[in-house]
């Protein structure tokens, strides 16, 4: 009995003397980040994704006073990059930088190497950019209305582009509009948008969804006519075009967002501090007119808010996929 005694109380005492791993996991969250924080983009520099990776990352450094790498790894609309930080420890110190397809419209379309609810944690979304229905100077219709009145008497005679191919934004967006309008247009696909507005504007193709930066420049120039913005509300950057929702079309919208994510189970304080920082980056005039620059409308949103908005984005998303034609069987 005394033996076990001892035992016990030499156990204790070695306990003592171990280090309390929960209060050093704690104690690195507060030094967090202590050292360069990797930002993952699943696209190839100079796009408007990455323009925007590097806008934020620069507000989280300069916040931080320290460094948030931007390393591209594009391909897969992304999911190259998604799968690398879904694996990565979740320490806070490796980040990805997602949007609308990585995220929303790829988990509509097929079975994908990384889970997009279960592999990560929500951070903040920066911003949201609407696409501009426009069609030729010629065209006829000079709202959606007379747009729609229009189509109907030619069913499928006349075409449309989706800029970036199937899949894409700007096609899933069309698609989602002819099925609640009831309209019959042709599908021309296209690889990227500057080769279908060229086409647009020679009067090769009747219409297209197109983002605001490659818009407004020829909308100015009287090239193309902006006759609907795709997003909830009218955009700040052209508020004369109104909405395709007050057009007629209550509850449509389509946005193309950008936004952070963590691993799953990096610490929620970690999630907080940088989602704090978005929200912080949005109430400043000086950073809202360089996103609006790129196109985009300012958000932040809390991380249980992204978490909500997500839910409804693959809802629509899967929608649209369906309505395109291109859900997985």
């Amino acid at each position: 009995m005394a033996n076990a005694l001892l035992n016990r109380r030499s156990l204790l005492a070695a306990l003592a003397f171990l280090p309390n791993f929960s209060a050093i996991a704690a104690s690195q969250t507060d030094r967090w980040p202590s050292r360069p924080v990797r930002v993952l983009v699943g696209f190839a520099p100079g796009g408007n994704i990455d323009n925007l990776a590097r806008l934020t990352c620069q507000h989280l450094s300069n916040a931080f006073k320290q460094q948030f790498v931007i390393e591209n790894r594009p391909g897969a609309t992304g999911s190259i990059a998604a799968e690398v930080v879904a694996h990565a420890a979740p320490d806070g110190y490796t980040l990805f930088w997602s949007g609308t397809g990585t995220f929303a419209i790829l988990p509509a379309m097929g079975k994908l190497p990384y889970d997009p609810v279960k592999d990560f944690e929500p951070i903040s979304v920066i911003g949201s950019s609407p696409q501009v229905l426009i069609v030729n100077p010629e065209f006829p219709a000079k709202t959606l209305v007379e747009f729609i009145t229009y189509v109907k008497t030619r069913a499928g005679k006349l075409s449309y582009a989706g800029g970036g191919g199937p899949g894409s934004v700007g096609n899933l967006l069309m698609s989602l509009f002819l099925k609640r309008a009831g309209l019959k247009m042709i599908d021309v696909s296209y690889r990227g948008t500057a080769p279908a507005m060229l086409d647009l504007i020679a009067g090769h193709i009747s219409a297209m969804f197109s983002p605001l930066p490659e818009t407004i420049p020829q909308a100015q120039a009287g090239k193309v006519r902006m006759l609907a913005v795709s997003g909830e509300k009218r955009s700040v950057q052209i508020p004369e075009v109104p909405t395709v929702a007050e057009s007629g079309f209550p509850g449509y919208r389509g946005t193309s967002w950008n936004a952070m994510m963590a691993p799953a189970g990096t610490p929620k304080a970690i999630i907080d501090k940088i989602a704090a920082q978005f929200v912080d980056a949005v109430k400043d005039r000086e950073f809202v007119k360089r996103l609006e620059a790129y196109g985009a409308d300012p958000l932040g949103l809390t991380p249980e808010e992204f978490a909500k908005f997500l839910e409804q984005e693959r809802s629509l998303w899967a929608e649209a996929v369906e309505a395109a034609g291109l859900k997985a069987r």
